[in-house]
């Protein structure tokens, strides 16, 4: 089974999960949501670089996150347009189950607040500063 399958495979049998990351017989998950797994790999250095990635929902920040991350390949259960954009832009394999126009914010009330901060935004590292700025901001 492929790295990318069996990451799939193991974030659709474990509803806890948010990503699962996989690269040969290294696997390790993470449970935080949104952006948050990912922004707490950057903070601690680490790359993913040759992983195959399995997340719940990806949209342009996300997908800027992965890039800057080094992801070789990327499954979402829900991909945003704008997230596909990015991979497409930066050949990075991608999958999803459900391909969508934009990612909401978890009232469902707007677009999610990563979204529109990454809305203008092409560079990763850029993108990790407005992720930053706008987490901050969220948390008053």
């Amino acid at each position: 089974m492929s790295d990318i399958a069996r990451a799939r495979e193991i974030l659709q049998e474990n509803a806890a999960l948010t990503c699962v990351f996989v690269r040969g017989e290294e696997i390790f998950t993470r449970t935080e949501r949104g952006v948050k797994p990912l922004i707490m790999l950057a903070d601690e250095g680490k790359t993913l670089s040759g992983y195959s990635c399995a997340d719940r929902v990806v949209g342009r920040a996300a997908a800027l996150l992965y890039v800057l991350l080094g992801a070789e390949a990327v499954f979402a259960k829900v991909l945003s347009r704008s997230g596909e954009e990015v991979f497409k832009a930066h050949k990075i394999a991608y999958g999803c189950d459900v391909l969508a126009e934009r990612i909401v914010n978890r009232a469902g009330t707007g677009l999610c607040p990563m979204e529109l901060a990454t809305a203008d935004i092409t560079d990763p590292v850029e993108a990790l500063s407005a992720i930053r700025a706008k987490l901050k901001e969220l948390a008053g």
